[in-house]
């Protein structure tokens, strides 16, 4: 499945390159920097980095998403995640786009080491006014999720313990961390609405599970409110939520973070 998928996708991407006129646009990048730290009776120290770039040169399109947070509670690490999304477009219409996707996330406090999806979709402009924006994706991808160790999962919940005999111990006594290899989907949609010259609301909702289990799915939802401050700063505020159908038996299914931001876009 992986091997044809790749050969797929660098098919398509050969023939879709074909000599043309190609009008490059400049880079543009959208970043959210958010920063709290408190000291005294508590010492937390908290950050937030969610940051977009987006090229274009004829009717290719390049974009590349990075989301991250971290968390201290009094020197404990209590939150380390972070996904990379890499896009490449290619445009039939003004609404109508070809897309592969490549990812990878990895978060220290869930049920996996590191997750890895790639493969071919599509990509639809649903909307497209001054107010309102809808655009939809779907990818068919190859998937990869390495399960976390109980050995190397958090030390601050987890006790160790060391079994001399440890090879004569039954399989599900010991778990060394599971990796699944496997056909999925991805869906998406991004909304975005303009209340204002200098207000915007947005919405992103995505899910992405296993094809043959439909019980093995993770689900992301982003809303955020945004308040323009100049020509390139702004303030905001975001709400995410990362959903995971089936967690490890001593983790939730739903990891929230709610922060204030400030923005720049360039």
């Amino acid at each position: 499945m992986k091997k044809i998928l790749l050969s797929a996708a660098v098919i398509t991407t050969a023939t879709l390159a074909l000599a043309e006129d190609v009008k490059v646009t400049p880079l543009t990048t959208h970043t959210e920097f958010g920063y709290i730290e408190t000291n005294g009776n508590t010492k937390t120290k908290t950050f937030n980095l969610d940051a977009k770039a987006e090229k274009k040169w004829g009717k290719h399109e390049g974009k590349a998403h990075f989301d991250g947070q971290y968390a201290e509670d009094s020197g404990t690490e209590t939150k380390n995640k972070y996904i990379l999304e890499l896009n490449y477009n290619y445009a039939f219409t003004d609404r109508f786009a070809f897309d592969y996707l490549v990812g990878y996330k990895v978060d220290k406090f869930s049920s996996y080491d590191y997750q890895f999806y790639t493969g071919p979709g599509a990509e639809y402009k649903a909307i497209v006014t001054e107010q309102h924006k809808l655009t939809l994706s779907g990818n068919i991808l190859y998937s990869q999720d390495q399960g976390a160790d109980i050995r190397y999962a958090d030390a601050a919940k987890t006790v160790v313990i060391d079994y001399p005999n440890a090879d004569n111990l039954p399989v599900a006594a010991i778990d060394y961390g599971k990796k699944d290899d496997y056909a999925a989907y991805r869906f998406k949609g991004v909304y975005d609405y303009q209340i204002t010259k200098t207000l915007k609301f947005g919405q992103e909702l995505s899910i992405r599970g296993q094809i043959d289990d439909i019980q093995n799915y993770f689900g992301y939802s982003k809303t955020s409110l945004s308040s323009k401050i100049s020509d390139i700063f702004s303030a905001g505020i975001s709400y995410k939520a990362d959903y995971v159908n089936q967690p490890a038996s001593d983790k939730e299914h739903t990891d929230t973070t709610l922060t204030l931001n400030l923005i720049m876009d360039y």
